[in-house]
């Protein structure tokens, strides 16, 4: 029956797409229903200070999987080709993990069964990587939520159904086979939800229809629109610029998130039927955050060019749940990142001697949270981020953004002004400390930046990575603004 082991716990891995840190009933936003999610955290911890390695959707899941920062693992912008050459606009095939030791192959060479169900989105969809021996995927990353494209056993297949309903169902049946086996499974659930699109014949019509007939969307923060905001594809109608816009994205926004919190109600319901749920660690995080109006913006850090780092942008909600082993009910305020969650995973099922030699990867294991102590003075107290030549080193009080070559760079007061709405970086009483973070920033990129891979030096735009980092034309340039449009 799966793992019983409790030394060798099942792993359930459970990723949003584009979901902001303030997107769940239990982080605050009492408008929008997940009683799912909000069951997660009741069973477990909710993490108020989880950062991804770079706000956009590729880089992240390319850190998670690895423990490595974009710029060295070079995944530095959302895949917009190399997924497969059976797909209209693509034309090619690119493994950009190709190489990289993952936490899944480390966990499927050590006895864990592995298994992805749903957005891949890091190249080459048709063929199974990292370990992965069930891979039934998206066959690009985004799009329409009925009729999507799948890959299954290298075949290229049209989904049936709502897509989160779909990779659910998917998922429960590699669960299902699992149950004959003694060994330990580690599944992978990526939903698309709550990514674009929101439009109301995407979602099923009675949660679209409640937000929009009863959700006046008062608890999401709503600001002008960024000078420097993005244009989408086709127009800038999906941009909430008006009252009207706004209310027909943020019914399907979080009508996305609500069908997505079902499915998992169905995951935890199955693992309690199985007496399974106890010995399943839960994680549920998003690849990066979102601004839903939040800055003017609507989308994450490639929202606006340059880049953002606001923490709309790069936080990500992140609840862990294992009831009789995880502490219930805790909120955990510590600064940590997407590139802990390799170290500490291998080290929580007992395999921190597989994890890579120390300096190999800039995170560090946080299973002393998990098991409901304190991490001590030994944990860092920075986190950082990059975005190509945007890079980002936060403390709990202090934020700053550096821009290769020449700026703009920003200082944000986040105890003084935690919405980020006062950029500080021309006022003397934060030179020093401009100074400080800024010599922390260049050591800690220094430390582990592959040179060939460094983000200082790709002309990334946020429009998207076409190939390999070397290659001619590894990016997209095609940058429109708003308000160009």
């Amino acid at each position: 029956m799966a793992s019983t082991d409790t030394g060798r716990p099942n792993i359930l891995f459970i990723l949003s797409d584009d979901q902001g840190p303030w997107a769940m009933n239990c982080a605050g936003t009492p408008e929008l229903r997940t009683p799912n999610l909000d069951r997660l955290a009741n069973t477990g911890i909710r993490f108020e200070n989880f950062f991804c390695a770079s706000p956009v959707c590729s880089p992240a899941r390319a850190s998670i999987l690895t423990g490595q920062m974009p710029s060295q693992h070079g995944v530095q912008d959302f895949l917009r080709a190399g997924n497969s050459v059976n797909l209209p606009g693509d034309g090619k095939t690119v493994q950009y993990l190709e190489g990289r030791t993952t936490y899944t192959q480390i966990l499927a060479d050590n006895g864990y069964v592995c298994g992805l169900s749903g957005k891949w989105h890091l190249g080459d969809s048709a063929t199974p990587q990292t370990g992965f021996e069930y891979w039934n995927v998206h066959a690009t990353g985004s799009g329409n939520y009925y009729n999507a494209p799948m890959f299954k056993d290298g075949e290229l297949y049209t989904a049936d159904g709502y897509f989160s309903d779909v990779i659910t169902d998917n998922a429960i049946g590699f669960m299902e086979s699992q149950l004959g086996s003694e060994k330990p499974f580690s599944l992978n659930v990526h939903f698309t939800a709550p990514h674009a699109p929101w439009g109301p014949e995407q979602h099923p019509s009675e949660i679209y229809d409640y937000y929009f007939d009863n959700c006046s969307f008062e608890s999401v923060r709503w600001d002008p629109v960024h000078p420097n905001h993005l244009a989408k594809e086709g127009s800038s109608g999906s941009v909430g610029s008006t009252e009207e816009e706004r209310r027909l994205l943020l019914s399907g926004y979080f009508a996305a998130i609500t069908g997505m919190d079902t499915n998992i109600g169905r995951f935890l319901d199955w693992l309690e039927a199985h007496d399974l749920r106890e010995n399943t660690l839960i994680v549920f995080t998003a690849d990066n955050g979102m601004n839903m109006g939040h800055h003017g913006i609507w989308g994450k850090g490639n929202g606006t060019y340059p880049p953002n780092m606001y923490d709309t942008a790069v936080k990500v909600p992140t609840l862990m749940s294992r009831p009789g082993h995880v502490p219930q009910g805790v909120v955990e305020s510590n600064l940590l990142s997407h590139y802990d969650f390799m170290p500490t995973l291998l080290e929580y099922v007992g395999l921190a001697d597989a994890n890579p030699p120390d300096g190999e990867r800039p995170g560090g294991s946080f299973v002393p949270i998990l098991e409901g102590s304190s991490m001590g003075a030994a944990r860092p107290v920075v986190v950082l981020d990059e975005y190509g030549p945007t890079r980002m080193i936060r403390t709990d009080s202090l934020k700053y953004v550096h821009r290769y070559p020449d700026g703009p760079y920003e200082l944000y007061d986040l105890v003084g002004d935690p919405d980020e709405t006062t950029n500080e970086i021309e006022n003397p009483a934060f030179a020093d400390s401009i100074s400080t973070m800024r010599g922390q920033l260049q050591e800690w990129f220094d430390r582990y930046t592959d040179a060939d891979r460094d983000g200082r030096n790709q002309l990334v735009k946020g429009r998207g990575q076409l190939d390999l980092v070397g290659t001619t034309e590894a990016f997209a340039q095609d940058v429109v603004f708003l308000r160009d449009t």
